[in-house]
């Protein structure tokens, strides 16, 4: 057994010179062992404060609709997300539940065609509707949309408010004030997501939110607007309490750590995640 002891030490010598070394290595190893139990305490602390809490985290995939009557009997409370495609929209539904890819991001045009319905809570849904404004979505698929898309934002009872996304960088395109105006006179609210605001400076942030919002001021309907940023997590709390009101949750959601989505961020970047 000494020999195998005397080999782990590293000692080149033998005789004297090995115990000596493996008496010092004996010495050393509780100070490492000290330095590792405090390391391993320190760890756990860590994820204690992720930055962002997730104000949705029970979120999960329910079903796809290709026809109305096949939505969720039992829904209590819907929300409805749209916007042009690649405006953001999946990211913003992934980012509220804090789940990667719950909701699935394409940068192919026109891959959402149904409704795609999502748990929040009991009876109550997000529902991801298809993306507009792309000439190369097929005209067929274009009929599909406006047969269920018609029927659905403007009779269906349950839809207690609908979520339009907009790139902060091109807000209120022309099919975005289409959305709008057909839309306003359910008299339902909307709440607009200036998405990928991390693209733009602070000072046009505030400007494209101050403009956005007068721009609606007339819409005709109870209307709202934030900056959001699914790759920086800004603004996550201030749409989760615009959500659970119209879903009748309970907001017991945290303070978001970026403060108000409505004042400029406190960090940009050149990186685009959506």
């Amino acid at each position: 057994m000494s020999e195998p002891q005397t080999l782990k030490s590293g000692a080149k010598k033998p005789g004297k010179a090995a115990p000596k070394k493996a008496a010092t290595n004996g010495q050393a190893a509780p100070k490492r062992s000290s330095r590792a139990a405090a390391a391993a305490k320190t760890v756990p602390s860590a994820p204690r404060n992720p930055g962002h809490a997730h104000p949705f985290p029970r979120t999960e995939f329910l079903t796809t609709v290709a026809k109305l009557r096949d939505a969720p009997g039992d829904a209590v409370a819907e929300v409805a997300f749209v916007g042009r495609s690649n405006a953001g929209k999946s990211s913003a539904i992934n980012t509220l539940a804090g789940k990667t890819r719950l909701a699935y991001v394409s940068k192919t045009p026109g891959r959402t065609q149904h409704l795609n319905y999502f748990s929040v809570a009991p009876d109550r849904y997000f529902v991801d509707l298809p993306g507009y404004g792309f000439a190369k979505v097929p005209e067929d698929v274009r009929k599909q949309w406006d047969v269920l898309l018609g029927p659905y934002l403007q009779t269906r009872e349950q839809l207690k408010g609908l979520v339009v996304i907009m790139d902060s960088r091109r807000p209120l395109t022309e099919m975005d004030w289409q959305m709008l105006e057909w839309f306003a006179p359910t008299g339902r609210p909307v709440h607009v997501l200036l998405s990928k605001a991390d693209k733009l400076s602070r000072q046009e942030q505030t400007k494209t939110l101050r403009q956005v919002k007068s721009d609606l001021a007339d819409l005709g309907c109870p209307v709202s607007v934030q900056l959001f940023s699914s790759l920086k997590r800004s603004g996550v709390t201030e749409a989760a309490g615009v959500l659970k009101g119209w879903l009748g949750l309970c907001d017991n959601t945290a303070t978001d750590s970026d403060g108000d989505s409505a004042s400029p961020m406190p960090s940009l970047s050149e990186q685009d995640a959506e």
